[in-house]
């Protein structure tokens, strides 16, 4: 059945959807604009090969939307955006492709801030920038921050603690085994800190290169990208694409916690539900993944790395308070994370309503 987009818009609270067509380059693409309560909708860019126009469209809403849980739950004052590019990145890329997206964000004003995402890199909107200057997470050379691959996995890395502060009494990896499901950008970094904080890593990527290479350099231990759901460990980080935990995996994860950098982890929010049943403690993603939120926001007001750190070193507490409060309402971590996030909505709406 095909979707009706403004049901579906109403449903998830979107005000915008903007698709962009350009003959001369080629591009396809969608701009899902959600909440702009807080402030411009940020957001990054994705390229991928869509196997149809709705599931682009469904991409766009879905992360788009948790761009505003996000942001409003890392106390940052920037809405919820997100742009999907249908095309194969490794075969379709372009300076026109890159340049014309810019046109059409340049067009919205400053409604919306984009930057990289999966299947996009800070280079490429080195062409955007030649049309818009409404990006985020340039190279530094072209003023902006660069690689948020690092602190994205630092954010990661405070939600494990806390996730094993709350579960053991101890925010302690070392002796821990910890499976990471997706060794790119992110990912690679989660191995790298819990390898460092001595802990025991799994490891799987559905490149076997990529495998091969970080096992070799990290000494972790390769598994298959599939079975690696199934792997008993304390500590589960999806670091991939979203929906790995859905009613088919939810039931044979085999860990104490999960704490990962992947969007939409849950292929339906109810799915927390019965990780609670199940004794799985788990750390929102859009809590846990911040850090790279945190990072382009701030280039914004002028990147301070400091400040930044500070920023991530919250999704610690942020998370304790969460877990505490899931504990005693009996509600699941996700519906108590949630409640946190419409709060800081409601009541920044009414205070925006003060005039001078």
């Amino acid at each position: 059945m095909a979707m009706d987009i403004f049901d579906e818009m109403e449903r998830r609270g979107h005000e915008q959807v903007i698709f962009n067509y350009d003959r001369a380059s080629g591009l396809k693409a969608i701009i899902a604009i959600h909440d702009t309560t807080l402030g411009p909708a940020l957001g990054g860019c994705r390229m991928l090969p869509y196997a149809t126009e709705e599931a682009a469209l469904t991409d766009a809403l879905r992360l788009s939307e948790g761009m505003t849980f996000k942001a409003a739950a890392a106390g940052l004052d920037f809405g919820g955006g997100k742009a999907v590019i249908l095309g194969d990145p490794a075969a379709d890329k372009s300076e026109a492709i890159f340049r014309a997206l810019g046109r059409f964000i340049d067009t919205l004003n400053g409604r919306y801030r984009t930057g990289e995402d999966v299947g996009t890199s800070e280079d490429d909107f080195v062409q955007s920038l030649r049309e818009t200057n409404y990006l985020v997470g340039l190279p530094k050379a072209y003023g902006g921050s660069g690689d948020t691959g690092d602190n994205t996995a630092l954010g990661v890395m405070r939600a494990m603690h806390a996730g094993l502060m709350h579960r053991f009494g101890s925010p302690s990896l070392k002796g821990r085994r910890v499976a990471v499901q997706g060794l790119g950008k992110v990912g690679y970094h989660v191995a790298r800190h819990a390898v460092e904080e001595g802990a025991e890593v799994i490891g799987a990527d559905i490149n076997p290169h990529v495998v091969g290479r970080v096992s070799s350099e990290l000494g972790i231990e390769p598994t298959d990208p599939w079975a690696v759901v199934e792997t008993s460990c304390d500590v589960f980080a999806p670091c991939a694409l979203g929906s790995v935990i859905n009613h088919e995996t939810v039931d044979h994860l085999e860990c104490q916690v999960i704490a990962g950098s992947a969007n939409n982890q849950l292929e339906d929010d109810k799915l927390a539900d019965r990780l609670r049943e199940r004794g799985i403690l788990y750390a929102p993603d859009f809590i846990a993944n911040a850090g790279g939120l945190i990072q382009v926001a701030d280039e914004i007001q002028g990147y301070n790395p400091e400040r930044v750190r500070h920023q991530i070193e919250s999704i610690y507490d942020l998370l304790l308070a969460v877990f505490k409060e899931a504990d005693e309402t009996g509600r699941s971590t996700m519906a108590v994370a949630l409640d946190h996030v419409r709060k800081r909505l409601t009541y920044v709406h009414a205070i925006r309503r003060i005039r001078s």
